[in-house]
């Protein structure tokens, strides 16, 4: 049995089956996680979320929610428009819609596996493990709750900008979804930097990539994201960056945690400038 995580895919099914084949992935023993963005922006959203969905039907995987997925969802309720450059029309399109975007809603912020500990942006350097995790069940409940829509109407936004634990209401659950989801510069005051996209090198002054600030308090487990597709593939001590650009005419990636073998196929995708 071997248990691995899959980085990005948005909307990058046909890389995902050749990932899938590499590893040999066999769903009578094996298990995979996905760090989010599943869908978006890529050629086959649809066929890549209904394909995780059955894996996670069958019991054999799962995945955080990324801001893209968060994006279909608000979508699908009519709260967010579509922009230039998305897809997700080929998700909102399908007759099996509400169930694919009913399945994502429901799915978790963030999954432990021993110490290992996956998330789809980061976490913020005040928060232990035991903390994000406490937070995310908060978030769960209301996507999960029969008033999941009136708490979706409210949830965009990037105020308030620093995380205290004293924050109560829409303030509070933005500011979770925010760090899960779009983190990548921080203060070691958790305050979010949220326009500046590029790699850890573009950090903006008083700003910090979250996984580099000493003292960051989540630093005693191996944390597991993606979302950060200019920083590329990076492996750290305590961090595994796993957004290796697919999307961008990269590579899609997964990595092995019996052992932190890294598996990679290409993209399928035209090079271009990483983005969000």
């Amino acid at each position: 049995m071997s248990t691995y995580v899959i980085g990005d895919i948005q909307g990058c099914d046909d890389e995902l089956v050749e990932l899938l084949t590499l590893i040999r992935f066999d769903a009578t023993v094996d298990r995979v996680y996905f760090v989010g963005d599943l869908v978006n922006r890529g050629p086959k959203s649809a066929e890549a979320l209904r394909r995780v969905k059955a894996l996670a039907d069958a019991g054999v995987a799962d995945c955080v929610l990324g801001n893209h997925d968060f994006f279909l969802i608000m979508a699908f309720e009519r709260f967010s428009k579509l922009h230039s450059g998305d897809t997700l029309d080929q998700v909102l399109r399908q007759p099996d819609a509400r169930a694919l975007v009913d399945w994502l809603r429901q799915r978790p912020l963030i999954i432990e596996i021993g110490t290992n500990v996956i998330v789809h942006a980061g976490l913020l350097p005040a928060w232990t493990v035991a903390d994000a995790a406490a937070l995310a069940r908060e978030i769960e409940h209301e996507l999960r709750g029969s008033n999941y829509r009136e708490f979706l109407r409210k949830l965009f936004g990037n105020e308030p900008r620093i995380w205290h634990d004293d924050l109560a209401g829409v303030a509070r659950h933005r500011a979770v979804v925010n760090a899960f989801a779009r983190l990548r510069f921080c203060t070691a005051f958790s305050e979010i930097e949220f326009h500046e996209k590029r790699d850890a090198s573009f950090a903006p002054d008083g700003y910090s990539p979250w996984f580099a600030l000493p003292g960051r308090r989540s630093s005693s487990a191996h944390v597991i994201s993606g979302h950060w597709s200019s920083e590329g593939l990076r492996l750290l001590p305590t961090v595994s960056l796993l957004d290796s650009g697919c999307l961008w005419g990269g590579a899609l990636t997964a990595r092995r945690l019996d052992d932190g073998a890294i598996f990679q196929v290409p993209s399928q995708q035209a090079m271009s400038l990483m983005s969000d």
